[in-house]
């Protein structure tokens, strides 16, 4: 437990840094309507409990690209239906909690 407490402390003292992730840099980046620093700071707060750096950086090309998301939602490699699978899980999380 006391380790679990000290991990969170650190996750909250790097948070407040000013360091952007890489979710919310590409969301920052973005030219979608309703786009501003809380709410890109919400959502890589939701990436960063749910998806992997790898995942996230995969992620991140969406807000540029929205086909590729397309393109790994129709693939059959295991990899990106594992992909999905987690992306689609972190989708419903940050619009349930950033909205």
């Amino acid at each position: 437990m006391k380790k679990f407490l000290t991990m969170a402390v650190l996750a909250g003292v790097a948070a407040g840094c000013g360091q952007a992730g890489v979710i919310e840099r590409a969301c920052l980046s973005s030219e979608r309507a309703n786009t501003n620093r809380q709410v890109c700071d919400c959502i890589q707060h939701v990436a960063d409990m749910t998806l992997d750096r790898r995942d996230q950086k995969l992620a991140a090309t969406f807000f540029e690209d929205p086909h590729r998301a397309q393109e790994i939602r129709t693939s059959d490699s295991t990899r990106d239906e594992t992909f999905w699978r987690k992306y689609s899980s972190f989708g419903s999380n940050a619009e349930s909690y950033c909205n």
